[in-house]
């Protein structure tokens, strides 16, 4: 075995975790069907082969294919700054309105929601969200060409660094559904997450025009 692969694994593993465990709506998504102990499996696998895809094309170059084409630039920046301050919204007005969400928080695995409607709003905070592509595609896929010939393995330990926090941050919530079962409790969470999101959102798309 090449004396530089084990090293180069673990600096992917160590820059993906660095850029995927900022709170985020991914993040607090995940989080929340944890708690409610709902659709955690395909949630979990959704974001990881999520990353694991978005990992591969920023490690096979497609970072610097984008960035050389201006309106695709142009067209992520007014669509994610549009997503992200859309959910920053939501995000705030469950701050507002703590008790319309309590219900879903205290649910069981039937839940309020059904696998479906988690489904397809795990895949779109994934690929709606503009940061996803920032941190994989383009952040990763530049740091991961500095590694030359060892790029896939640097690739291979940002993929397995994903599916280790999504995969803790699923099945560990309910370790902590205690806490994170109180509405005060997801105010906060969700607090962080609108202000971030919203601001965000309004630079990105400050940005971009």
């Amino acid at each position: 075995m090449n004396s530089a692969f084990v090293p180069a694994l673990g600096a992917g593993f160590g820059t993906g975790l660095s850029l995927i465990v900022a709170i985020g709506a991914q993040n607090a998504f995940v989080l929340r069907q944890g708690v409610r102990g709902q659709a955690v499996l395909p949630v979990v696998a959704i974001c990881a082969a999520s990353d694991a895809v978005l990992i591969a094309l920023g490690v096979a170059g497609l970072g610097a294919v984008v960035t050389a084409w201006p309106p695709a630039m142009t067209i992520v920046g007014l669509a994610g700054g549009a997503f992200l301050i859309g959910y920053g919204v939501l995000a705030a007005r469950r701050v507002l309105r703590p008790a319309d969400d309590a219900q879903g928080l205290r649910a069981d695995g039937a839940g309020t929601r059904s696998i479906r409607a988690a489904v397809l709003t795990c895949l779109a905070l994934t690929w709606l969200n503009p940061h996803v592509y920032l941190d994989t595609v383009l952040l990763l896929g530049s740091v991961a060409s500095q590694r030359g010939d060892l790029r896939w393995v640097f690739g291979l330990g940002a993929t397995l660094g994903s599916l280790v926090w999504f995969a803790a941050l699923g099945y560990g919530a309910r370790l902590l559904s205690g806490v994170l079962a109180r509405p005060a409790a997801w105010r906060v969470v969700d607090g962080v997450v609108a202000g971030t999101m919203l601001a965000l959102g309004g630079m990105l798309l400050l940005q971009t025009l």
